[in-house]
């Protein structure tokens, strides 16, 4: 390992290959910023400039910066619009958005910066230290363990829910799930509930649904209640600093959920959507009394855990690319076709016939992460001033961007009327006090957990998987503590109120 740290610093360190570093970086915190336009839309363009470079270790260093400053920048428009474009910076805007709204941009940007960081860093030491013995236990996950996987991602829809709302957040999940199965099926290539409309054959987009969600019912709540804009004086930009108490109380969050994250990440199917969704719940179901209480209305905890399990997980996807040649997302996979590209082919011969890149763009995570705090941190002033803007103005900001990044997201207009449609419905969802979040929850994971529930089907014909491995019946186990237990916590409130009523 040491002769490969050195191998790869050497490689890092070299004027070119930082400067990969720098512009990979840049490039994709810009492009973060902008919802609707993800890494992968920014990597599938920037492949031919990186094969053009011509050097794999400084193309893969560009395109790896590119990723992951792309998920570090991701935030800031689930901050500042609650407009996310990227799902795994969709749990940022539960308690994001909020802050900002109390007047606290600046804090919020500086917690996403500081637990995205340290997310991606401790992420790097993990993937030094792991990637061989990592690359094993992925292979142990089949079919059955990824559909047990995707259960326990279902399984935050507790987090979710306030009290008392665990049925309407079930609802929302299942209405998520059905809107999954619109497409082709996993079981055939034959489209279903499409109404024979061409456009609904590859199923609703995710940037459409989650701009009709969260980004679009926020401009028309806006125009029909103008003082909402206006709450906790958000035009001031300051108070941008954490106090020594609030470093003190994110400090183990940002700890456990960098570790989570990065492992969930390892998987092969995971990934940075699912690492935030269950780090967010983790840290919710986990919090005693009023911090509970405080998760979807601002709470610091509620958006350095996010912040720190995506970046870490996006991190610990390297491991299933470089050391078994697995994607483990739509994004890994456009990286593994820029690797065989550039006629390196990953697996597990990877260190040793070619460990100058393996190593080197490990090092250049380490150096990207930092490249990405420096450049981050001194712009939030400027960043945050997006919340000074007029509402007269800022209102048509949000549906511009609304509107282009769910157009570029397909490419055809009727993804504008699909948008529209959705974000009337999930307004007055809002208004019934209906928790949107389990919607697309159930959207993102229900694809999946369909296609490995089917393989798993298939291979073991029928429902003996469940018994047969033990893996898949402990994490299912483990799903069903999740939705339980905040049920019992609650039963538990409810008897000791009643026994301190009986004692009055």
């Amino acid at each position: 390992m040491l002769e490969g740290l050195l191998i790869g610093l050497s490689a890092a360190i070299s004027p070119f290959n930082l400067m990969m570093v720098v512009m990979g970086c840049l490039i994709g915190t810009l492009i973060g910023m902008l919802p609707g336009l993800g890494p992968m839309s920014i990597i599938a363009i920037m492949i031919p400039v990186a094969i053009g470079i011509g050097d794999p270790t400084a193309a893969l260093i560009l395109l790896s910066g590119v990723y992951y400053g792309a998920i570090f920048g991701g935030s800031t428009s689930s901050i500042l619009l609650n407009a996310p474009g990227v799902a795994g910076t969709v749990a940022s805007s539960f308690d994001g958005y909020p802050m900002a709204r109390k007047g606290q941009a600046g804090k919020a940007l500086t917690i996403a910066a500081i637990a995205s960081f340290a997310g991606g860093t401790i992420g790097a030491v993990l993937l030094m230290i792991f990637a061989p013995a990592l690359s094993s236990v992925a292979l142990l996950f089949h079919s059955a363990e990824y559909f047990a996987l995707m259960v326990v991602g279902l399984s935050a829809i507790a987090a979710f829910a306030g009290t008392g709302q665990v049925a309407k957040a079930l609802m929302m999940t299942i209405l998520g799930l059905i809107l999954g199965t619109v497409g082709e099926g996993a079981l055939s290539n034959m489209p279903r509930f499409t109404f024979g409309m061409m456009d609904l054959q590859s199923g609703f987009s995710f940037i459409t649904l989650a701009m009709a969600m969260f980004a679009l019912p926020e401009a028309l709540f806006l125009v029909m209640n103008p003082s909402r804009a206006a709450t906790g004086d958000s035009g001031k930009i300051d108070n941008l600093r954490i106090s020594k108490e609030e470093a003190k109380s994110i400090a183990p969050v940002i700890g456990r959920q960098s570790i989570q994250g990065f492992f969930i990440g390892v998987l092969p199917g995971a990934g940075a959507t699912i690492a935030s969704f269950l780090g967010y719940a983790v840290e919710r179901n986990i919090a005693k009394g009023k911090e509970q209480e405080e998760f979807g209305k601002g709470s610091i905890k509620g958006l350095a855990a996010p912040e720190s399990a995506n970046n870490a997980a996006c991190t610990g996807s390297f491991v299933p690319l470089l050391t078994l040649g697995i994607p483990g997302s739509g994004t890994t996979a456009i990286l593994l076709g820029a690797l065989l590209a550039l006629n390196v082919t990953p697996g597990p011969r990877l260190m040793t016939d070619t460990p100058d890149v393996f190593w080197a763009v490990i090092i250049s995570m380490y150096i990207g992460n930092l490249v990405l705090l420096i450049l981050n941190l001194p712009l939030i002033p400027y960043i945050a001033k997006i919340l000074t803007i007029p509402r007269t103005f800022l209102i048509p900001f949000i549906l511009f961007f609304t509107l282009m990044g769910s157009y570029l997201g397909q490419n055809n207009s009727t993804e504008l009327l699909i948008l529209v449609g959705f974000g009337v419905i999930a307004t007055i969802l809002r208004f019934a006090d209906y928790p949107l979040a389990p919607l697309l929850i159930g959207f993102i994971l229900g694809t999946m957990l369909e296609d490995n529930f089917a393989r798993a089907m298939q291979l073991y014909r029928g429902f003996g998987f469940i018994l047969e491995r033990p893996m898949t019946l402990g994490l299912l186990v483990l799903a069903a503590l999740l939705v339980l237990l905040p049920s019992y916590r609650g039963y538990r409130a409810r008897k000791r109120a009643e026994g301190v009523a009986d004692g009055d």
